[in-house]
């Protein structure tokens, strides 16, 4: 183990997987973080739920007839909300129902597909992620994605928060609510295909909920809430990949726990909405 503090910030950072790991995480954390204060304002963290794991059949069809593994996932996906919005059109049934049928009915395509299909694509690297097997050939498509994303959000910030806080007013003042409908899945869509090959289809819902949570406990202004986000995506992916570094434990469970942790001393120590301060008043009313 390192003698100091510097040497131990500065060991993990020799190796070139853990500076592309490093890098990946931060990128791919605040571009997760972004979107979540929207999934969080629009109250749709189940419908991230359900693209992270409706991507999977279209991993192993992509696959099969040759075509690129992401482009695979993103159709996949896409389809997967589409599917979701025609049901619940269709049927009485409530959306929350809707969504846990069809994202684990795609999620039980993929699984079947990818059991009956002889490939080079590691289930487990899929579900769970493998950060420390970023390439640069990844790590160029995932900047690539990471920008473009991030572009688009901050282009069209404002349409997007209109249309997750008020969708009736957006329209009433001309906005197209369903390009922006559009938009903002294709956007969750696209970062969750990047999330794949970093924390796995199944983490990434965390990437996805924990930093907009986290950021609407601790500030009522929703452009401090993405900064906020943004710096707890940051600092999560940090402790997490030194952590998996010194512990030799799973980096994506590593940076998912410390966006937990971070939620629950948010949760606990919120200076307007935290339990304690919460219990401190109910104390000083009685």
């Amino acid at each position: 183990m390192p003698d100091n503090v510097v040497d131990w910030l500065a060991l993990p950072l020799q190796f070139p997987f853990m500076q592309r790991a490093l890098l990946v995480g931060i990128l791919v954390g605040v571009v997760g973080a972004v979107l979540s204060c929207f999934l969080i304002l629009k109250g749709w963290s189940l419908l991230g739920d359900a693209i992270s794991h409706g991507v999977l059949p279209g991993v192993a069809i992509a696959y099969v007839v040759g075509l690129p593994i992401a482009l695979g996932a993103f159709l996949s996906g896409l389809l997967c909300v589409w599917g979701i919005g025609w049901v619940k059109q269709q049927t009485r049934v409530k959306e929350d129902t809707v969504i846990g049928i069809l994202f684990t009915g795609f999620f039980a395509v993929g699984l079947i597909l990818l059991s009956r299909i002889e490939s080079e694509v590691h289930l487990m690297h899929i579900l769970f992620g493998s950060l420390l097997g970023i390439t640069p050939e990844d790590l160029i498509q995932l900047l690539a994605i990471a920008g473009l994303v991030l572009a688009i959000v901050l282009i069209k910030q404002r349409d997007l928060r209109l249309f997750c806080f008020d969708v009736d007013y957006a329209r009433s003042i001309g906005l197209n609510t369903a390009g922006l409908h559009l938009l903002f899945l294709s956007l969750l869509s696209l970062t969750i295909v990047a999330s794949m090959k970093t924390v796995g289809i199944i983490l990434v819902i965390a990437m996805l909920i924990s930093p907009g949570a986290t950021a609407y406990l601790l500030s009522d202004r929703f452009g401090r809430m993405l900064w906020i986000a943004a710096g707890t995506a940051v600092l999560s992916t940090i402790g997490g990949v030194y952590t998996s570094f010194y512990l030799d434990a799973s980096t994506s469970g590593l940076i998912v726990l410390f966006q937990a942790a971070f939620f629950g001393l948010a949760l606990i120590f919120s200076p307007k909405y935290g339990v304690l301060v919460q219990q401190l008043r109910n104390l000083r009313s009685a």
